[in-house]
């Protein structure tokens, strides 16, 4: 019996000593400039803005993109929300995904004049633009000041999928660069992308076919800027006087030029984000409910 005891003592104290050095073992590997802890000791960071609006499928929306940035630990992310003040519904989502701490709520409501109506088809009318602005207002006011390092901007949009491989390669991009890559799903090709030289260094041209006379014709999701372009060029914002489908030249043509643009996702050869879109769904029960005089099928929920 005592035998059995010290052995049992002896491989208690073998697993306590394991522990311990783990625990030693993961401290370090926290220490190191690896892509998934750079926010460490003033590391580069992403700020990820996303415009948001109330529609049935926005807590999806989000909750997809907030289940995807857990596993970043690097993204600082920025919702704008097209209101006038921010929601609980937004707020909540942050709290329960573990990403307060690392996110910043803002509101900011579109003039009434550039509302979309009931029926207007999504593209009548820019969209994002008051809260795109409003993040990058916040970034000029809140990061002028902090040391300067290899963070980057993204306009990561709530109807997109993003593979986490991309915010790794965003880390690549140099200051003073724009990084580029492919998009899938966009611009009625299963691809758009940079067209590259030879030698896969420098964008000579895209392959869009839609608008293909833009400065820059390429997607909102294809392209994210380095932090010491956005604080350096004020002039670089969204506007509401552009013609469909500018909004990225409306930013890109005060900070730099196609030649200029930095080459990314292997050579442009990997499509790690994708313009999939939500279809609105047919909530069309919901409006007998509502006729009939009965509770909606929420009441009293959070969908």
């Amino acid at each position: 019996m005592l035998n059995f005891r010290r052995k049992h003592l002896l491989w208690l104290l073998v697993a306590v000593g394991g522990i311990i050095l783990l625990h030693k073992y993961l401290q370090q590997a926290l220490k190191c400039d690896c892509p998934g802890n750079v926010m460490e000791n003033g590391s580069p960071t992403i700020y990820a803005i996303t415009p948001t609006y109330y529609r049935p499928v926005q807590k999806a929306e989000l909750t997809r993109l907030a289940q995807t940035l857990m596993l970043v630990p690097f993204v600082h992310w920025i919702l704008i929300e097209d209101a006038s003040e921010t929601s609980h519904l937004v707020e909540n989502l942050l709290n329960r995904s573990g990403l307060s701490s690392r996110s910043t709520l803002l509101a900011a409501k579109t003039p009434s004049n550039f509302k979309l109506g009931k029926n207007d088809p999504n593209w009548i009318k820019p969209r994002g633009v008051e809260q795109r602005n409003k993040a990058l207002e916040w970034i000029r006011s809140h990061l002028r000041t902090r040391p300067r390092d290899k963070s980057v901007v993204f306009f990561m949009d709530d109807d997109n999928v993003y593979s986490i491989e991309l915010f790794n390669e965003m880390l690549r991009i140099e200051e003073g660069r724009v990084g580029v890559w492919p998009v899938g799903l966009v611009g009625g090709l299963m691809v758009e992308r940079p067209m590259l030289n030879e030698n896969g260094t420098r964008v000579v041209g895209f392959n869009s076919l839609w608008r293909p006379e833009r400065q820059f014709p390429i997607d909102m999701a294809g392209f994210a800027i380095s932090l010491d372009l956005i604080l350096n060029n004020p002039k670089a914002v969204f506007s509401f006087d552009v013609e469909r489908g500018y909004q990225e030249t409306a930013i890109l043509r005060h900070i730099t030029a196609v030649n200029k643009l930095q080459p990314l996702a292997n050579k442009c050869t990997e499509i790690l984000v994708w313009h999939t879109r939500t279809e609105p769904p047919k909530l069309t029960g919901e409006n007998t409910l509502k006729k009939s005089g009965a509770k909606p099928s929420d009441f009293g929920m959070e969908v």
